[in-house]
């Protein structure tokens, strides 16, 4: 029997909130929650979106995405009125993580490619089995 595999750490990083208006969205998020802006907002091509991460007190991240046009993965969440739109984990090696989830029954949706919010550090997507869509994003070295 082969022993089980050690996962690899996951670090809770931020919570990706997908809006329509990326301007409005930050006010309320600076003025009404107190939230400050962090990084952004930046275009990525790659992913279709313009993206701002914002902070708080405490260390807790939120990163708001929007669509640039009808064919980014977001405007389709934002057509059902999905707006939490998913969780993002750091970790150490992202080829081992995907390896890791995709034993364990999650579909990886994108594999590793740069995103411009992180600098080029890559970043992959997969669904859990219950539907939770998950950012992983590679730590810096």
């Amino acid at each position: 029997m082969k022993p089980a595999q050690t996962p690899p750490p996951f670090r809770l990083l931020h919570l990706g909130v997908a809006v329509r208006d990326l301007q409005s969205a930050l006010a309320f998020y600076e003025q009404t929650l107190g939230f400050q802006l962090v990084r952004g907002p930046v275009d990525d091509p790659i992913q279709q979106v313009t993206v701002c991460v914002l902070g708080a007190t405490g260390g807790a991240e939120i990163e708001l995405i929007a669509p640039r046009g009808d064919r980014s993965p977001v405007a389709r969440y934002l057509a059902r009125e999905v707006g939490a739109y998913h969780i993002c984990y750091e970790v150490p090696d992202i080829e081992r993580a995907l390896r890791n989830v995709g034993e364990k029954g999650c579909l990886v949706v994108s594999p590793p490619v740069p995103a411009t919010v992180f600098n080029g550090r890559r970043i992959a997507w997969f669904f859990t089995p219950t539907k939770q869509l998950i950012e992983i994003v590679e730590a810096q070295p």
